[in-house]
């Protein structure tokens, strides 16, 4: 019984990972209806742990479980991505803010995730060059140090990829813009301007939800 309930637990995992991380960050499923049996064959697992999953992302508000329709995929909307950029520029600031003031900002990180990003400039490799960004923001707000901000944190992640590859896709020229504005955030920590690295954030932050709304 307790091998069963591991390999339950695992195809759970394993179809909530594939969920969050492959089918709600496809701009093409915004407000589509998932199919349990094509995603159990595609996954390579029975339909139960499909359902646990979907049941976890709708407490997370990630899906909508509608009576007799199944689940779908709930987009996102003008009010949850500007509660979104509110919130990551509250986090983002406080880590640049604590990171200057003790000299651990961590440059060769950034600087290695920004150089990563450059090469991933081509519209099919617009879901990974997003999945880079996620690390870039990830690493400023880990090298804290503090475990609970980081969990905090990274449960934005899906929105977060979401967001970000909708705006590179409703705006051409949208992937130089952001290796602009990281460069300006990561020049910012690297000369301890703590103040520059703020305007650097929100600059960025305010330019994506300025993409996002326009559409």
């Amino acid at each position: 019984m307790r091998e069963l309930g591991a390999a339950v637990t695992s195809g759970r995992e394993k179809a909530y990972a594939y969920l969050k991380d492959t089918v709600l960050t496809d701009p093409g499923m915004q407000g589509a209806f998932l199919s349990e049996q094509e995603l159990a064959d595609r996954i390579g697992v029975s339909r139960t742990p499909i359902r646990e999953a979907l049941l976890q992302l709708a407490a997370e508000d990630l899906v909508e479980l509608v009576p007799k329709r199944g689940a779908r995929v709930s987009p996102l909307t003008g009010r949850e991505i500007r509660e979104l950029m509110e919130l990551r520029g509250i986090v983002e600031r406080y880590a640049a803010q604590e990171l200057v003031s003790a000299g651990g900002a961590p440059v060769a990180e950034l600087r290695s995730l920004l150089e990563r990003q450059r090469g991933l400039t081509g519209a099919d490799q617009a879901r990974e060059f997003i999945a880079v960004d996620h690390c870039f923001h990830a690493a400023l707000v880990s090298a804290v140090g503090n475990t609970l901000l980081d969990r905090h944190y990274e449960g934005l992640r899906s929105r977060q990829v979401r967001a970000g590859v909708a705006a590179l896709f409703s705006r051409q020229g949208r992937q130089e813009a952001v290796l602009g504005e990281h460069e300006a955030i990561l020049d910012a920590l690297e000369a301890g301007d703590a103040q520059a690295a703020w305007a650097a954030i929100d600059h960025h932050l305010e330019s994506t939800l300025k993409v996002l709304l326009e559409g």
